[in-house]
């Protein structure tokens, strides 16, 4: 069984001050991190009690975010073994991005204008 040891550091911050209920924060913090490909598929989150113990929070609300995140689609939750990164649409976006802006600066550098990278793109889609 994996450990608590196994899971990736979470950079979030919980404002309690702010008007936005802390699970909700938590949220849309990891969903950020997995779109920016900082959290990839298969990375183990921290349990839910550690993490709530990181960030001052009562556990059912790091467990409330965990399951929002699951609804979601970013992770999935395996029972003892933890909580994972989702290989399913976040992931799959964030590399088709990164392949598209690799390839937007590529063109660029060749000298193709924006209107010329579209047709070769348009051109791809239909061999």
């Amino acid at each position: 069984m994996p450990s608590p040891s196994d899971a990736v550091s979470l950079p979030v911050v919980v404002d309690a001050g702010s008007g936005v209920a802390p699970f909700e924060q938590l949220r849309v913090q990891v969903t950020a991190l997995v779109e920016q490909g900082r959290l990839t598929p298969g990375d183990r989150l921290p349990p839910v009690r550690a993490l709530a113990g990181t960030l001052g929070l009562a556990a059912n609300t790091v467990a409330r975010a965990y399951k929002e995140l699951e609804a979601d689609g970013v992770v999935t939750t395996n029972g003892r073994a933890g909580t994972t990164v989702a290989a399913g649409e976040h992931a799959g976006r964030v590399a088709v991005e990164r392949a598209a802006a690799a390839f937007v600066r590529l063109a660029r550098g060749c000298g193709f204008s924006d209107a010329e990278t579209l047709d070769l793109v348009r051109a791809a889609q239909h061999p």
